[in-house]
């Protein structure tokens, strides 16, 4: 039996099953941080200790880093 694949399909299973990404590692630490930072500079404002903020954002640096390297994201 012969798969005829029509192009929509071939283009789907292309950008969902892709082995080798072209994913920037300082990308993705850099989207991770100041996503982070935006919510923690506010919680900071109603008055969270900064050490704790910046512990949350560099905590949130390696996960993303980690679910980047993984293939997760």
């Amino acid at each position: 039996m012969v798969l005829q694949w029509q192009p929509l399909e071939f283009i789907i299973l292309k950008t969902m099953y892709k082995p080798e990404s072209e994913r920037d590692p300082i990308g993705a630490a850099v989207t991770a941080g100041l996503g982070a930072g935006v919510a923690t500079s506010f919680a900071v404002s109603q008055g969270q200790s900064p050490w704790v903020a910046l512990g949350i954002t560099a905590f949130s640096v390696v996960v993303a880093m980690l679910c980047d390297r993984a293939g997760l994201v």
